[in-house]
């Protein structure tokens, strides 16, 4: 019997590009776990369509020890800063572009119970402190002080293009929109076009919440819009809050924002939600602004405000990193660091972050 493969199926299965893992999003998450699994040895291919107004390109990558307006210590701080600080120096070193930035957090009270909260939450804590004398006088109205925060932040319109280049120089990028119809998913891995891996891996911020894969999931996606505006003589390289934040950006221009709706009829800017900001800028500004630009989008968080990782409990090839929320910039780098120790050192999963909690 001749068992010979013809040479027609020889050649297709030549053309087809392989890879460890499938990496779905190239946000904060999707660059992240491509980057530790690269730097694994691993063979990584990111498909990203650039959608202009993901969650990730339009925030604006705030790092901020403390949370909500309780004030409360951001959870596990103070292991994963200084990881996200390292991680993001060495992207910036590798990619030859400016990334990360220690920033103070000018935090204006709107109330003196909100400054005693503050003061009760916060005593003795290495990241806050009271100041000696209230800065931006002739900008801000700010009648029961302020204080400081040491926080940073990370420079997304600069990272994520830069990585993205830098995908294509290794040719591990592929510019286009997933099709979820188009995938063949078996135990042993998956296959989408000329592509086979052995897992495939979700990045893709609220895009997940539509898959078939992960109805069990309970995300709680909400939509975020920002103003970017001139505040004519403000120079500052502080972040201020009050209601609002305001976080310097180049050409001096503010990233002022932002709200939060959850029910919206789609990601666009809204005129509701720009009265929305305008209001809490004149709340905190005693000087004249102008808005340049309006942008909007939606944010992935689950309901318990902790990333989601792991694989599906009945699809061992299809994989999720995801529901980093507002603290997606602190949160990321060693989430995919350890994420990445899971998949290639048989590390067992943090149980506060993994998926089949849902399951």
């Amino acid at each position: 019997m001749d068992i010979s493969i013809s040479p027609f199926f020889i050649a297709i299965f030549e053309d087809m590009r392989k890879a460890d893992y499938l990496i779905i999003g190239q946000g904060i998450a999707g660059t992240m776990l491509s980057w530790f699994l690269l730097q694994a040895g691993k063979k990584v291919i990111v498909i990203d369509d650039a959608k202009s107004n993901s969650a990730s390109r339009v925030a604006a990558g705030i790092i901020n020890p403390v949370s909500g307006r309780r004030f409360e210590p951001a959870w596990m701080y103070d292991t994963i800063y200084p990881f996200a600080k390292t991680t993001y120096r060495e992207l910036s070193d590798l990619l030859q572009v400016p990334v990360f930035t220690e920033r103070e957090l000018w935090t204006v009270f709107p109330s003196l119970q909100m400054r005693e909260a503050f003061l009760n939450k916060t005593t003795g804590n290495e990241y806050t402190e009271l100041p000696a004398a209230l800065k931006y006088e002739a900008f801000l109205d700010q009648p029961y002080g302020a204080a400081v925060v040491h926080g940073a932040t990370v420079n997304l319109r600069t990272l994520l293009p830069a990585y993205r280049q830098y995908l294509q120089a290794q040719e591990a990028l592929l510019e286009i929109h997933l099709d979820v119809a188009g995938l063949e998913i078996s135990e042993e891995g998956v296959t989408y076009k000329d592509i086979t891996a052995s897992k495939i891996i979700f990045c893709d911020g609220v895009g997940t919440t539509g898959l078939p894969f992960f109805k069990e999931i309970k995300f709680l996606p909400n939509k975020g819009e920002v103003l970017l505006v001139k505040i004519p003589g403000l120079e500052t390289g502080d972040i201020i809050k009050k209601g609002i934040t305001l976080v310097p950006q180049d050409n001096g221009l503010f990233w002022a924002g932002s709200s939060f709706v959850w029910d919206y009829e789609d990601d666009h800017p809204t005129a509701k939600q720009r009265e929305v900001l305008e209001k809490s800028l004149v709340q905190l500004l005693k000087a004249p602004y102008e808005i340049v630009d309006q942008l909007s989008a939606v944010r992935p968080s689950g309901n318990d405000r902790r990333p989601i990782a792991g694989f599906h409990p009945a699809l061992p090839s299809v994989g999720l990193f995801n529901g980093l929320g507002t603290k997606g910039c602190s949160l990321a780098p060693f989430m995919a660091a350890h994420f990445r120790d899971v998949l290639v050192a048989d590390a067992p999963l943090m149980p506060e972050i993994d998926l089949r909690r849902y399951f």
